[in-house]
């Protein structure tokens, strides 16, 4: 079964309108996840809010959201007024402008969500927007309020439904020139590269969701599984760093080691 969605809303191109409903593509349902426990008597603990001053637990009728003005010093803003700046883009992702999907870097792609009609009335004007993004090759650029705050989205057409991811904002990306323009340019030795890509052809598979496996999550199940039926043994420590490999490596023999070839100059066995 689809798990609930976490909005919905519109999805408008020019005066085509459906009701949509929206889902994180990623979830984090599976990970393992702990609370807190007091040691001594085994019970949960408890976060709450309190006065910074005077260490009381504040209720929640009393909590607030605060500007600070100056030190100490709050502008007090109630949900009542938050709520009155709500945007038209609260409710409805309205697609002004298209573009080639391959002009936009994959640094600017955020959060994935999978969008889909909410009912049957909107499934054709779905329809109608999904397959003409499809046949043109173009990809959807809006604005819609999600966590909080106003983001862009790109919105792709993907089999029977539309992928929206939230793009990142510009100030959230740093440019590459400042870091990549001190890395040295020059071209390798051909006989060296040739290799590299020998190596690289020889561990080329199809890709996989099981090569995302993730081992930690696994040993904690494990943990887990073995202190419930009371089989738990002694972990072993974490691993050491690992030593720093030497610089002084010459680089054709490591390549040559990698393919399961001899270094140049070592003796032939017997």
């Amino acid at each position: 079964m689809a798990p609930r969605s976490f909005w919905k809303g519109y999805l408008k191109l020019s005066l085509v309108t459906c009701a949509v409903a929206m889902t994180p593509v990623v979830s984090d349902s599976e990970k393992v996840k702990f609370h807190t426990i007091n040691r001594a008597t085994g019970n949960r603990i408890q976060s709450r809010f309190v006065d910074a001053v005077s260490g009381k637990v504040v209720a929640d009728d009393d909590q607030v959201k605060g500007y600070p003005r100056s030190e100490d010093d709050y502008v007090m803003l109630e949900d009542e007024e938050l709520e009155a700046v709500a945007l038209e883009s609260t409710r409805t992702i309205d697609i002004e402008t298209f573009v080639d999907k391959a002009s936009i870097d994959w640094i600017w792609y955020d959060v994935p969500h999978f969008l889909v009609p909410n009912d049957k009335i909107g499934e054709e004007a779905f329809a109608v927007i999904r397959e003409a993004m499809q046949k043109s090759g173009m990809v959807g650029i809006s604005r819609v309020v999600l966590y909080r705050r106003e983001r862009a989205v790109m919105i792709e057409p993907r089999d029977k439904g539309i992928i929206l991811w939230t793009l990142r904002y510009g100030d959230e990306v740093r440019d590459e020139d400042a870091y990549f323009a001190a890395a040295d340019d020059k071209r390798p030795d051909p006989k060296m590269l040739s290799m590299m890509e020998k190596l690289i052809a020889d561990r080329t598979k199809p890709w996989s969701a099981e090569m995302m496996k993730d081992p930690v999550q696994e040993n904690l199940l494990a943990i887990i599984k073995a202190k419930k039926r009371g089989t738990a043994k002694k972990q072993p420590q974490a691993q050491a760093e690992p030593e720093r490999p030497s610089n002084v490596i010459n680089m054709m023999d490591a390549l040559r080691k990698s393919l399961g070839e001899r270094p140049e100059g070592s003796a032939k066995r017997r």
